[in-house]
């Protein structure tokens, strides 16, 4: 009677954070890359159809992305005095991900 414990870790069962989806604008540092993150939003009173931009620094353990790479990321605990987030994976164009291992 084998009983199968899985650990939270692995399956990224921590906690629900926050991820977002985003263009990586810069791999120039060591270990870390900028992903600027667009989404689109209503104004409450006028209506009208508005696109924002925020540009997050995240920690690219294995240095696989590079500029113009779609990626997902995922917020983490501070890393650095501007890190909060860390690569989860890269998307690629056609649908498929190159995964990082979970750390």
């Amino acid at each position: 009677m084998a009983e199968s414990v899985e650990n939270p870790v692995v399956n990224n069962a921590v906690g629900h954070r926050k991820e977002r989806v985003g263009e990586v604008v810069s791999d120039k540092m060591a270990k870390t890359i900028i992903v600027r993150v667009r989404r689109r939003f209503q104004h409450p009173e006028y209506k009208k159809v508005i696109s924002s931009t925020n540009k997050f620094c995240a920690h690219d353990e294995l240095e696989i992305a590079q500029t113009g790479d779609l990626v997902r990321i995922e917020e983490t605990r501070p890393i650095s005095k501007t890190k909060r987030w860390r690569l989860v994976e890269v998307l690629n164009p056609d649908g498929s991900s190159r995964t990082t291992p979970a750390s």
